[in-house]
C-alpha cells in the first residue's frame, strides 16, 4: 500500500466496523455504529451512524451519507475532487440504495427514499413521478420516501427517435415500513427486483 493520503486509523476505538479490504481514507468521518464492508470511503466524506457501506460500494470525496442508510453492493456515490464540482452528493437519513445504483453530480436523495437496483442519477437525469394523473419531472433530487426504479424515455435526435435513461418514481414508502426491517420489502411491494 502506498498513497499520498494515509488510511484513517483508530476505527475500532471509534466504534466503526471495517471488514477487510474495506478502506476509509484519512479526512473522512465515519460515525460510531457505521459498518464498512469491503467498500471505500474517500477523503472528506461523511458516513452516519447505523449506515452500511456494503461490498464494493464507494463513497466519493466529500459525499455526505446520513444515518441508517443502506448502500447496497456496488453502489457508487460520486465525489467532488476529480473532476472538481461544486456540490457533493447527499444521501439523507434512512435511504436505501439498491445494488449498482450510481448517484453523482451533487444529486440529493432525500430522507427514506428507496432506489431500486441499477438506478443512475446525474444532475441532468429526469426523475419522473408517474404516480399521479400527470407526470412530474424532478432533476437533481429524489423526494423523501419515494420508491425509484430505472426507466427509459423516448427522445428525438437529428438521426431519429431513441430511448434515453431516466428514473421513475413509482410510489411512496408506506408508513408501515419499519426502518428496522429490510427495506427490500419496500421494493417488493412494487414488484421491483432487488
Amino acid at each position: 500500500f502506498y498513497d499520498k493520503v494515509p488510511l484513517k486509523k483508530g476505527l475500532e476505538a471509534a466504534g466503526v466496523r471495517v471488514v477487510p479490504p474495506g478502506t476509509v481514507r484519512y479526512g473522512a468521518f465515519v460515525e460510531k455504529g457505521a459498518v464498512v464492508m469491503p467498500g471505500y470511503v474517500n477523503i472528506g466524506a461523511r458516513v452516519g451512524a447505523g449506515t452500511m457501506v456494503d461490498t464494493w460500494a464507494t463513497v466519493g470525496s466529500c459525499a455526505q451519507v446520513g444515518r441508517n442508510v443502506h448502500l447496497s453492493g456496488g453502489v457508487g456515490l460520486g465525489g467532488v475532487l476529480e473532476p472538481p464540482t461544486a456540490s457533493p452528493v447527499i444521501i439523507e437519513d434512512g435511504a436505501f440504495l439498491g445494488s449498482r445504483s450510481i448517484v453523482v453530480e451533487g444529486v440529493v436523495v432525500e430522507e427514506e427514499a428507496v432506489l431500486g437496483a441499477n438506478v443512475v442519477l446525474t444532475a441532468s437525469t429526469q426523475i419522473i413521478d408517474v404516480t399521479g394523473p400527470q407526470e412530474v419531472i424532478h432533476k437533481g433530487r429524489v423526494p423523501a420516501r419515494s420508491v425509484v426504479i430505472p426507466g427509459m424515455r423516448e427522445k428525438q435526435f437529428p438521426a431519429g427517435k431513441y430511448m434515453v435513461p431516466c428514473a421513475l418514481i413509482i410510489g411512496q414508502r408506506k408508513a408501515s415500513t419499519d426502518q428496522k426491517t429490510s427495506l427490500n420489502a419496500a421494493l417488493r411491494d412494487f414488484a421491483v427486483a432487488v
